[in-house]
């Protein structure tokens, strides 16, 4: 947290002292000097940082409002509060445009002056927590972030490299599920020239098709039953900033036009609206589908793959990293170590070996959970390998197995819920030779949700 450090930049030597008097016995920390060269030496070559300025506009050597500008070039986050004795509109237009927290005419009320100070120093704080935040997400979600020794992991990391650098309008991430297409999201948009405005996330797969819409574009009171007043669509949230489309073959072919429009546009309307907001948004979107052969099913509009598609970033399974294993493993142990106060230090060969060894059908993710089960079951320093619980692959009859009627599955903890899901698909899928209908109706599921996760798992194309 910033100290409670007030700067004083005043040539009225009794205003000045007493405005320092009254300001110490409030328990600030108070600098102060007559002129603009004295507060440039306290800010630029001692660098310091006070919480709030409060400064004359007219001084000996120059307005005020210069060296503000300097300070707001520099980044510097102080609240500035301008003191004057014959104010001007051009100058106090100035100084707002400058981003100065208020403009004050001589002579001012103390206690009016005190709750400008305090405000303006709540307002410092707030900003100083936002920059701290932003800094530690831009660390964090640096191309860096995506880790491992292979050579597609260096491929995929110097991809994103080469994206933070360039002002594109829309990508597209693919990748099975559990590859880290939302991580790759984050650090595109953290580690690049929009971190400064909002990261707005959505999953298309998550919501009917009425409420993503309203979702995406908002309403205005009165536009559908229960609108009872106005919402700021998601994509006018993200404006200026990034917004992440998870999931996108899902959605409807209408509700894809929209998007397509509103992308060409950079302007969306408000359903029930009558006006269009201009915007400007980076889209990613990201998908497990193979979308070109959406797109030739019909299912995926072309004009908006091709407008999506401007940059493609393909992320990689485990199961074709495997080395990054070594890498990954310890991080995600760290991870767990933190949040759970354990001590896991040393992992043995015969866990790698075992970790190299499976297939990773839930890729990245699927490792995360497990490593999560394991160091939170640990009772010393050695990674527990007793609770890897990986097991077999599904073709062996002792992870599962069925009679006419039913499919028995393990719960030893041999199979992961994705593994049972697979299998359950495949065997109904099989009983009504991948019709699917037949098996829609046998799962007392939908048709699109069947395709959904036919298409997650990569399973064998279904008739109609």
């Amino acid at each position: 947290m910033m100290p409670k450090t007030l700067l004083i930049i005043e040539d009225e030597n009794l205003l000045a002292a007493e405005l320092e008097r009254h300001y110490r016995r409030q328990d600030w920390e108070v600098l102060r000097t007559d002129d603009l060269a004295g507060a440039a030496d306290l800010l630029f070559e001692q660098g310091m940082e006070p919480l709030v300025v409060l400064s004359d506009m007219s001084l000996p050597d120059g307005n005020g409002l210069d060296l503000l500008e300097r300070v707001r070039s520099r980044g510097l986050t102080s609240e500035w509060i301008f003191l004057t004795g014959y104010g001007t509109i051009p100058d106090s237009v100035r100084a707002m445009q400058l981003g100065a927290f208020d403009f004050i005419t001589k002579p001012c009320d103390q206690q009016h002056l005190d709750l400008i100070v305090n405000g303006a120093a709540r307002s410092a704080r707030a900003q100083q927590r936002l920059n701290d935040e932003s800094r530690a997400r831009t660390k964090r979600y640096a191309p860096e972030s995506f880790v491992g020794r292979s050579s597609a992991a260096r491929t995929v990391r110097e991809m994103l490299c080469k994206l933070t650098e360039v002002p594109f309008s829309a990508l597209i991430i693919s990748g099975e599920t559990g590859t880290g297409k939302g991580l790759a999201a984050r650090i595109l948009h953290h580690a690049a020239e929009r971190a400064g405005y909002p990261l707005v996330e959505i999953n298309c797969a998550a919501l009917p098709r009425d409420l993503l819409e309203s979702e995406l574009f908002g309403h205005e009171a009165g536009a559908f039953t229960g609108a009872r007043g106005r919402h700021r669509g998601l994509m006018e949230q993200a404006n200026g900033g990034t917004l992440f489309l998870d999931e996108i073959g899902e959605m409807d072919l209408d509700l894809q036009v929209k998007l397509l429009k509103a992308i060409e546009d950079r302007t969306i309307r408000r359903l029930g609206g009558d006006r269009e907001i201009p915007i400007d948004v980076q889209i990613l979107a990201a998908t497990n589908r193979d979308l070109m052969q959406s797109v030739r099913e019909g299912s995926f509009r072309a004009d908006l793959y091709h407008r999506l598609s401007v940059f493609r970033l393909e992320l990689p399974p485990l199961r074709d990293r495997k080395e990054d294993l070594q890498d990954l493993t310890p991080i995600f142990v760290e991870e767990f170590n933190a949040k759970a106060g354990k001590r896991v230090r040393h992992i043995h060969d015969e866990v790698i070996t075992r970790l190299m060894s499976h297939t990773w059908p839930g890729n990245v993710r699927e490792l995360r959970n497990v490593v999560e089960r394991c160091v939170l079951f640990s009772t010393d320093e050695t990674f527990p390998g007793n609770w890897l619980q990986l097991g077999p692959r599904l073709s062996e009859p002792s992870i599962a197995f069925q009679d006419e009627e039913r499919v028995w599955l393990p719960l030893d903890g041999t199979m992961t819920l994705e593994d049972m899901e697979r299998h359950i698909l495949e065997t109904a899928l099989k009983r009504h030779q991948y019709n699917v209908t037949a098996t829609a109706r046998a799962l007392a599921t939908t048709r699109e949700t069947l395709r959904y996760r036919v298409n997650k798992y990569r399973l064998k194309p279904m008739e109609q």
